[in-house]
């Protein structure tokens, strides 16, 4: 019999569930039951699940009773990342958001496909600064952008992983080239993690590099965290973040978090940097 349109939607959204519990959970391997505890679902339905999935590679047997995720699942994963910013679009946002912020440094960035939890930058507006007045080298740079740990643009992002990523980051230390502000007490970093879910936004004071302060927000792309928006500014330029400010940059967000439209991020503005 042939699932109308209703039940193939829900046991879709059944299986991702299973998918995501791997994400989750500590470890790479685990049976249907602790599968089902955690994605809510009954033991049998977990199962059924699995062995499904087994032949199209999205889940591998290990042993009796025991799963990990399969090469399959990375495909689809890699799949996802071909729907990438709108190249004109993306710029023309962080160029409005150059303008909004008086000249700050705009940056996009997105979850590094590769190398574990990291981020990369997909684009900036920068003007004609020289990156190098930031007062850092630039592969100390380039090592301090990548952390999710360090910076508002980083910690925009940490802060809608799942827990069990958020766990392998914070067991890193902040880059020896971070900015005197960068957070060294794991406490106070997940306690600012908490504040930019509830806030919206990621305020920092010398993260990055001593003298600069920045502000992000998160991007997302149907409801997964994408990577981040992000502007610095001199320190004695911005002491604090004004209140126009933080609105250029919820708009910035929210052009790339569209989705299914003419916005900067979606299925159907796909491209590449």
């Amino acid at each position: 019999m042939v699932k109308n349109g209703n039940q193939g939607s829900n046991h879709a959204v059944r299986v991702f569930r299973v998918q995501s519990a791997f994400t989750e959970l500590e470890g790479q391997v685990h049976g249907p039951g602790e599968l089902a505890e955690t994605t809510g679902l009954d033991d049998s339905t977990v199962h059924r699940i699995l062995q499904s999935g087994i032949h199209d590679g999205i889940f591998v047997r290990e042993g009796r009773g025991l799963y990990r995720l399969g090469p399959g699942a990375a495909r689809l994963g890699l799949k996802a990342l071909t729907h990438a910013p709108n190249t004109d679009v993306a710029h023309e946002v962080l160029e409005d958001l150059r303008k909004a912020t008086d000249g700050g440094l705009v940056f996009l960035f997105g979850l590094a496909p590769f190398g574990g939890a990291r981020k990369q930058c997909l684009d900036m507006a920068v003007g004609d600064s020289d990156l190098a007045e930031l007062g850092i080298s630039r592969r100390a740079l380039l090592l301090v952008f990548q952390s999710l740990r360090t910076g508002a643009c980083g910690r925009a992002i940490l802060a809608h992983l799942p827990e069990v990523i958020q766990e392998g980051v914070l067991a890193e230390p902040p880059p020896v080239e971070a900015g005197p502000g960068a957070f060294r007490d794991q406490g106070a970093l997940l306690t600012s993690l908490k504040a930019v879910r509830e806030q919206g936004v990621a305020v920092d004071s010398e993260e990055c590099a001593a003298g600069w302060n920045g502000l992000a927000a998160p991007v997302r792309w149907d409801g997964l965290i994408m990577g981040s928006v992000s502007v610095l500014k001199p320190q004695h330029a911005m002491p604090q973040w004004s209140a126009s400010a933080l609105w250029a940059m919820k708009e910035a967000a929210d052009a790339f978090t569209e989705t299914g439209g003419p916005g900067a991020w979606s299925a159907e503005t796909a491209s590449s940097f």
